[in-house]
């Protein structure tokens, strides 16, 4: 897909690069798009385990672990496994991978850890801006990812966990610096009314 674009992406070829036969290739998938679809959905699946963790983040904990200046213990894990699944993420979200990819990895990931964050008030009533809302942080945070994944993963899965939780809470004129364990005024504010 990075070579060549995956519309240019021929069976011959991927039968070439894997060193197998069309004949091979045909009992297991029906034809490239087949192949790509297994591809993505093994990801969707992992990603979908760690979802359990994620549904049991509340505001709370978010500002707890950011309170101390750790970085949530999901999103570390999720930072791992985009690590891992790397260069086929780099390959599929990049110019010439599949433009159907990107927002259902948004809708999964970022859409459900934004969900997982809000109020209960607005998680079972959202309004039309709550919508937009969770569609604004989740399409930043596909960016995080994406732009991420484009560097070559340079920054460990901590530091971008943290990164990930500074921005969710960052605020028109606030520092931009990524600032760990340290608690602005409007930080211990919160973290009262939460509690």
């Amino acid at each position: 897909m990075e070579e060549r674009g995956y519309d240019a992406l021929t069976v011959n070829d991927l039968c070439e690069r894997a060193d197998t036969s069309r004949g091979t290739f045909y009992n297991h998938f029906r034809d490239k798009d087949g192949l790509l679809a297994v591809l993505e959905d093994e990801v969707m699946a992992d990603l979908d385990a760690l979802q359990g963790r994620m549904q049991s983040i509340t505001l709370a904990d978010m500002l707890a672990f950011r309170a101390t200046g750790r970085p949530l213990p999901f999103l570390v894990e999720l930072f791992d496994y985009l690590r891992e699944q790397s260069d086929f993420l780099h390959a599929v979200l990049g110019p010439g991978g599949d433009v159907r990819f990107g927002p259902r990895l948004r809708e999964a990931v970022c859409e459900n850890l934004v969900q997982n964050i809000l109020h209960e008030k607005y998680r079972d009533n959202p309004t039309v801006f709550v919508e937009y809302y969770v569609a604004f942080y989740a399409a930043a945070y596909l960016g995080i990812i994406a732009h991420w994944i484009e560097r070559g993963c340079p920054e460990s899965s901590e530091t971008m966990a943290r990164i990930a939780m500074r921005l969710l809470f960052i605020k028109p004129g606030e520092s931009i610096e990524l600032q760990v364990g340290r608690k602005s005024d409007e930080e211990k504010h919160q973290e009262q009314q939460v509690h």
